[in-house]
């Protein structure tokens, strides 16, 4: 099941919305911000298809 989470970009601080799949429990995968196309590293939790844990964290060191 896929849900829209709205959140801030830590490079730009646009708020940008991304499409999860709350059916996977927990995931880390590398997305590009839709506003200044640096990469984010989103880590998701869900829990019975709700989310109830999101992290959205600059790549760069």
């Amino acid at each position: 099941m896929e849900q829209e989470h709205f959140f801030q970009c830590p490079y730009c601080w646009e708020e940008i919305s991304m499409i999860l799949d709350s059916s996977v429990r927990q995931q880390t995968y590398i997305e590009d911000c839709e506003v200044c196309c640096n990469p984010i590293e989103i880590t998701p939790t869900f829990e019975a298809g709700e989310i109830i844990a999101f992290e959205a964290k600059s790549i760069e060191q």
